[in-house]
C-alpha cells in the first residue's frame, strides 16, 4: 500500500457539556437526508432498514452523497465531482447505543477508508452521553497524488471532528424550540392491564440541559450562510437596486429571465455588503453566474476565490504595470485581429509556428502565465470597447488557433505541463470569456495533445471548440461562417495582413539556468513559502523542527532542482547549535542560488547524540517529492537534504560509465533543492495517525507504481 494511516477520536463529555443520551440520538437523526450545517454533504438515500418487532433495534444503511472540498485539478484528473459513502447506523435501545460504519464506495479499489463511530452511556451517570470515534485511511494508488488525498483526508476528518459538537447542539436547540424535550426511555411490550403499573415503574429522565445562546446563534447563523438561496438576506424592497433598468440590461447584460436577474442582484448585494476589495461590473459577476447555471452558491465560492486570487497577485494592474518580455513580443505567434461577425474581438494564436519549449526554457511558467493572464484582461477591455461600438452586450471573445506545423516537439513534458496550468488558471478567473474556439489545420499528433488537455477544459466550454482538419475550414461550415471574408488573415488564404508575430524557433542563447528560472520574482502558483538551498559534497543543508507534543505531523515538500540528493530525517533530545553558514572556501554558498545550513554538530555521533527516525531516500534530478512524518517523541528533529554520491561497482569497486557522465553533469558537486515544510499538532488529531510508505509517479502515467520502506510512520511521493 502507498498509504496506511488511522486517526482516534475518543470523548468524554464533561458535565458541563452534557447531552442527554436520547435527545442527543434524536438530534442525530435529524441531520438526515441532508444536512445544511455540513455543507459538503449534499444527499442520502436510504438502501435497506431493519426494525425489531419489539423496536428495540433499529439498522438504516444509507447511501451518501459528498462534495469533497479537493482542488478542481484534482476532480478533474479523477473524473468525478462527488464521491459516495455507505453509512450503517445500528440503534440498540436496549442496550442505549449508537454505532455508526462508514466506508468509502468511490475509488474502493484505490483508496480503502473506515471509520466508526458509537454514543454510548456514560459508566459514572446513565443521563450522560460519551462520544468515540475512529478511522482507518489506506491508499493505495490515486494516479499520482496520494500525498494530496492524505492531506484532503486529515483535513476533512479534522473538520468532522470539530463541527460534531455544534450541528449536535444545535438540533438540540430545534427540538427544545419544538418542546420536545422529554423523550421516554425503551421499554418491552407489556399487557395492556399491567401497562399502567408498569409506566409508573420507569426510571424518570432528566430534562434537557440548556445550551447556551451563542452556539445555537452560532449554528444558526451558519444554517443562514448556507441557504438555498444563496443570499444571507433579502434585498430590501423598494431600494433603488432591487431591480436593473431594462434599458441598461438590454445595452449591457443581454437577456436576462427574472429569476436571473434577481440572482444577479442578490449577488452583486451580498458583495457589497461583504466584500471590502473592489466590486466587480456586472457583466464580470454574471459571467461566474452562467458558469454555475445561476446557482448562487456556487458562483459566490468561486468569485469570491477569484477575487482574493486577483488581489493577491495584483491582477487588475496587470494592463498598466507590467510589460512583456521582448522574447514574448519576438516569439509569441499570438495576437488580436478585428473582430467576428457577432462583434466578438478575435484572437489569432498560430500555436504550430510557436517554440513552446524554447519559451518555457527562456521565460519560466510563470512568464508565460503572466502574459496569458495580460491577453485575458485585454480581452475584457476590448469586450467592454466592442459593447460600446455595436451597442449590444459583447461579453465573451473568439479565438482562432491555426496549427500548421504542430509536431512533436509541442508535446515537450514540461510544456504540456505549463499548459495544463495556465487552462487551469485561466478555467478558474475568466469563466465564460470563450465565445467560440475555432481550431484549423489540425495535423495528426492534435488527436495526442487533445486527449491530455480535454479533461481540464470545462464541458461549457469545451462545446464551444470548432476543429477542422486540413482545408475543411475553406468550405461550408467553415471559416466565412463566423468570420467577414475582408479580414481572414493572409497565412489562411485571405487578404487581410495579419500583424501577429510568425513564432519561430527561440535561440538557445536566451535560455535562462534553472537557478535564474527559480529566482524569478513573478511567483503565481508557487507561493513565496517556498525555499532555496544548496547542497554541496561534505556539506548538507539541515532544517531543525522542535516538536513538543509527539504525534505531531511533520509534512514536507520539495523538488530537486539540481543533482541527485539524499533525504533524512533525524531526531535528538537536546537541541543542536544554532545554525551556521558552512564556510567552504571552494563554494559560493552564500549566492542568491539559495543558503546552506547545518545543524549536526561533527562531534556528534549517529546513536548516541541522535538517531535516524526514517530510511534515507535517494530523489533524482527534476523529482518532486512530497510526504509526511508522525513523531513518536517531542524532541528536536532534522530534516537532511545530503549530497548523493555514485555507488561504485560491486565487482569491480570502480564507478560505472553511467555514473561518471551524470556525476559529470553536477558542476563543482553542488545539488539545488527547493523545499517547504509544515507542522500539523497534535491537538488537530484527537489520537495517533500512522502514515505513508514511499511511492513514486510519473507525469506521463497517472497511476503510480509503489515502493515500500521499512518505516510505517513516514510517507513520501516522488513525482518525476
Amino acid at each position: 500500500a502507498a498509504s496506511k494511516g488511522s486517526l482516534h477520536t475518543p470523548l468524554r463529555i464533561n458535565c458541563d457539556d452534557c447531552f442527554l443520551l436520547l435527545p442527543s440520538l434524536q438530534a442525530y437523526e435529524r441531520r438526515f437526508p441532508t444536512c445544511p450545517l455540513i455543507p459538503m454533504f449534499v444527499a442520502s438515500d436510504t438502501v435497506s432498514e431493519y426494525k425489531s418487532e419489539d423496536k428495540a433495534i433499529h439498522v438504516i444503511e444509507r447511501r451518501c452523497k459528498l462534495d469533497i472540498d479537493a482542488p478542481r485539478l484534482l476532480k478533474k484528473i479523477a473524473g468525478v465531482d462527488y464521491v459516495y459513502f455507505i453509512q450503517k447506523n445500528s440503534l440498540n435501545r436496549r442496550e442505549r447505543t449508537l454505532h455508526i460504519e462508514a466506508y468509502n464506495e468511490t475509488f474502493s479499489n484505490r483508496v480503502i477508508i473506515n471509520e466508526q463511530c458509537s454514543y454510548t452511556v456514560h459508566p459514572d451517570n446513565e443521563d450522560w452521553t460519551c462520544f468515540e470515534q475512529s478511522a482507518s485511511l489506506d491508499i493505495k494508488s490515486f494516479f499520482g497524488f496520494e500525498s494530496t488525498v492524505e492531506k484532503i483526508a486529515m483535513k476533512q476528518y479534522t473538520s468532522n471532528i470539530k463541527k460534531g459538537k455544534e450541528i449536535i447542539e444545535y438540533y438540540l436547540k430545534q427540538l427544545e424550540e419544538e418542546g420536545i424535550t422529554f423523550i421516554p426511555r425503551w421499554a418491552p411490550p407489556v399487557e395492556c392491564k399491567s401497562e399502567s403499573s408498569t409506566s409508573h415503574t420507569r426510571r424518570p429522565v432528566s430534562p434537557a440541559v440548556n445550551i447556551p445562546d451563542s452556539a445555537t446563534k452560532e449554528a444558526l447563523n451558519n444554517k443562514e450562510t448556507l441557504n438555498t438561496s444563496g443570499s444571507p438576506s433579502e434585498p430590501i424592497a423598494g431600494t433603488p437596486d432591487d431591480k436593473l433598468d431594462a434599458d441598461y440590461i438590454k445595452r449591457y447584460l443581454g437577456d436576462l429571465t427574472p429569476m436571473q436577474e434577481s440572482c444577479l442582484i442578490r449577488l452583486r448585494q451580498w458583495l457589497q455588503e461583504t466584500h471590502k476589495g473592489k466590486i466587480p461590473k456586472d457583466e464580470h459577476i454574471l459571467r461566474f453566474l452562467r458558469a454555475r447555471d445561476f446557482n448562487i452558491d456556487k458562483a459566490r465560492e468561486i468569485l469570491c476565490q477569484s477575487l482574493t486570487w486577483r488581489k493577491q497577485h495584483q491582477v487588475d494592474y496587470i494592463l498598466d504595470t507590467w510589460n512583456p518580455p521582448q522574447v514574448l513580443q519576438d516569439y509569441y505567434a499570438g495576437g488580436w485581429h478585428h473582430h467576428d461577425k457577432d462583434g466578438r474581438p478575435l484572437y489569432v494564436l498560430r500555436l504550430g509556428q510557436m517554440d513552446t519549449k524554447g519559451l518555457v526554457r527562456a521565460l519560466g511558467e510563470e512568464a508565460l502565465l503572466r502574459y496569458v493572464l495580460s491577453i485575458n484582461e485585454e480581452g475584457l477591455r476590448r469586450c467592454e470597447e466592442n459593447t460600446k461600438v455595436f451597442g449590444r452586450p459583447i461579453s465573451s471573445w473568439t479565438c482562432l488557433v491555426d496549427l500548421e506545423g504542430l509536431n512533436m516537439r509541442h508535446l515537450w513534458r514540461p510544456g504540456v505541463k505549463a499548459l495544463l496550468r495556465i487552462i487551469e488558471v485561466v478555467e478558474a478567473n475568466y469563466p465564460e470569456t470563450l465565445g467560440r474556439l475555432l481550431i484549423l489545420r489540425a495535423p495528426r499528433v492534435f488527436p495526442v495533445l487533445w486527449t491530455l488537455v480535454s479533461p481540464f477544459i470545462d464541458d461549457n466550454t469545451r462545446k464551444k471548440f470548432l476543429i477542422y482538419a486540413g482545408n475543411d475550414y475553406q468550405g461550408p461550415g467553415g471559416l466565412l461562417d463566423y468570420i467577414d471574408k475582408e479580414i481572414i488573415p493572409d497565412f489562411l488564404g485571405g487578404e487581410c495582413m495579419c500583424e501577429v508575430p510568425e513564432g519561430g524557433l527561440v535561440p538557445k542563447s536566451l535560455y535562462r539556468t534553472a537557478e535564474e528560472l527559480e529566482n524569478d520574482d513573478i511567483k503565481l502558483w508557487t507561493e513565496t513559502i517556498y525555499q532555496s538551498a544548496s547542497v554541496f559534497k561534505g556539506a548538507p543543508h539541515e532544517v531543525l523542527i522542535q516538536i513538543v507534543d509527539a504525534s505531531s505531523v511533520i509534512t514536507w515538500d520539495f523538488d530537486v532542482c539540481k543533482g541527485d540528493i539524499v533525504f533524512n530525517i533525524f531526531h535528538s533530545k537536546r537541541a543542536p547549535q544554532p545554525p551556521k553558514k558552512d564556510s567552504l572556501g571552494a563554494h559560493s554558498i552564500t549566492s542568491p542560488g539559495g543558503n546552506n545550513v547545518q545543524l549536526i554538530d561533527k562531534v556528534w555521533q549517529l546513536g548516541r547524540d541522535y538517531s535516524m527516525v526514517e530510511s534515507p531516500l535517494i530523489c533524482k534530478e527534476g523529482e518532486s517529492v512530497q510526504g509526511s512524518h508522525v513523531t513518536r517523541w517531542p524532541g528536536f528533529y532534522i530534516l537532511q537534504w545530503k549530497f548523493h554520491s555514485m555507488p561504485a561497482c560491486a565487482t569491480t569497486n570502480l564507478p560505472r560509465v553511467d555514473d561518471v557522465l551524470a556525476s559529470l553533469q553536477v558542476s563543482s558537486h553542488k545539488c539545488k533543492v527547493m523545499y517547504y515544510t509544515e507542522v500539523i499538532g497534535s491537538e488537530d488529531f484527537r489520537g495517533s495517525m500512522t502514515s505513508l510508505e514511499s511511492s513514486h509517479s510519473g507525469f506521463s502515467q497517472l497511476s503510480a507504481a509503489t515502493t515500500s520502506s521499512s518505516q510505517s510512520h513516514s510517507s513520501s511521493m516522488i513525482s518525476r
